[in-house]
């Protein structure tokens, strides 16, 4: 038998990372697999890849690795001059870190003797921007996982758990470690898998953490005071275990377009449903 854990979306939040390996060092597993999106949205970005680095983790580079990557290069998309985030990005990590992780792979095929191959990407195949969620049809499921060989796949991205049949497909996500979006703030999400030949068995692990450090830091670095309202939401996220960032800029553009990042028009978000402007697979544990 082989046992995996299984981590992904740690999201520069080191507290929630410490706290998933310390649970996972006495689970007797062979292999740490993270499945992208190590850096961003928290404050230890720097901090998280030396931690796996030490841990001898096997990961793969998600969306965020390319905001990273792309950043400032003649392959950045014109919009993204709008993300105000990607200067502190590229600031926390530096050459040196853009340089390892240039070399990380999109994906990978694990192969062990005792079972079944398994497929890791961070998104749908060949599009870590794109989430395979628990709302996505069956239908449409099988449609993108079309040209994958292996039978079991690991998908991250939306920060939901998962575990799901279509076709022949295992999907399995771990959640997030660092952002869940499901309500439940100061939990870390990771899954444990057993391989055996008959296939892989899923269990899916959350443990709580303290987040005050990782507020802590974010003050540190004057997070508030050098990126305003977008900083703001982005610590709401944490806070609250809910996407803020995402409502706030679709609500923005169907009710107020063109409106200043500023406190009034967070203020006006902020009284609004966001709820309209949340996509239906986040409205999991809703009240």
């Amino acid at each position: 038998m082989t046992r995996l854990a299984l981590l992904a979306d740690v999201h520069g939040n080191l507290p929630a990372l410490e706290a998933v390996l310390a649970r996972v060092d006495g689970q007797a597993v062979d292999q740490i697999v993270v499945a992208g999106d190590l850096i961003n949205w928290g404050p230890f970005s720097a901090a998280v890849l030396e931690r796996v680095l030490e841990r001898d983790c096997v990961f793969i580079r998600g969306n965020n690795e390319y905001y990273l990557l792309e950043y400032g290069t003649m392959r950045m998309p014109a919009h993204w001059r709008d993300y105000e985030l990607l200067p502190w990005l590229a600031g926390q990590l530096g050459e040196r870190w853009r340089r390892e992780v240039a070399c990380w792979p999109d994906e990978l095929s694990l192969r062990f003797a005792d079972a079944p191959a398994l497929r890791v990407l961070h998104g749908a195949p060949g599009d870590p921007w794109r989430s395979l969620h628990p709302l996505l049809a069956e239908a449409e499921l099988v449609l993108l996982l079309a040209g994958v060989d292996e039978n079991h796949v690991v998908a991250a991205h939306s920060h939901l758990p998962l575990e799901r049949r279509a076709g022949r497909w295992q999907l399995i996500n771990p959640g997030s470690v660092g952002v869940p979006l499901d309500g439940r703030p100061g939990v870390a999400r990771y899954a444990l898998l057993e391989g055996r030949a008959a296939g892989w068995r899923v269990e899916q692990h959350c443990v709580r953490y303290d987040p005050a450090p990782l507020f802590a830091e974010f003050e540190r670095q004057r997070f508030v005071e050098r990126y305003g309202i977008t900083a703001q939401l982005v610590i709401e996220e944490f806070r609250q275990a809910r996407l803020q960032v995402h409502a706030f800029n679709e609500w923005r553009r169907e009710c107020s377009p063109g409106s200043p990042l500023d406190a009034n028009t967070l203020a006006q978000f902020r009284a609004a449903d966001i709820w309209q402007f949340t996509p239906m697979e986040y409205h999991i544990g809703r009240a």
